[in-house]
């Protein structure tokens, strides 16, 4: 009875307003996460996987299970041999390689 037509019609257009601004927040927290958490993570994944798929023979690399090696053969199923100590050879994933310690240099 009180209410006026223009009131109504103000009341729509800002409740449509209001619910745009309540996501613009979201928003941002997600862009935030994205920069500082996402993208870090995936940019060392790909070079952590760059450096696996460059391992050749002779590499010394460090497996996630703490113990140093020499990559004594490659195989294409990605398993590698590795030389722990004299005459000891164990095989192991590419994937539990974490870093490598000393590169070979490419044959000339």
């Amino acid at each position: 009875m009180f209410i006026t037509p223009a009131f109504a019609q103000a009341a729509g257009n800002a409740g449509a307003a209001s619910a745009f601004t309540s996501f613009v927040p979201l928003i941002l927290i997600f862009g935030i996460m994205y920069f500082l958490m996402i993208r870090p993570q995936q940019k060392k994944m790909k070079e952590h996987r760059a450096m696996v798929e460059a391992l050749r023979r002779g590499d010394q690399v460090l497996t996630q299970g703490g113990i140093i090696g020499k990559v004594v053969k490659v195989h294409d199923d990605g398993v590698l041999e590795v030389e722990i100590a004299p005459n000891v050879v164990v095989k192991t994933p590419r994937s539990t390689i974490a870093q490598v310690m000393n590169k070979t240099e490419p044959a000339a």
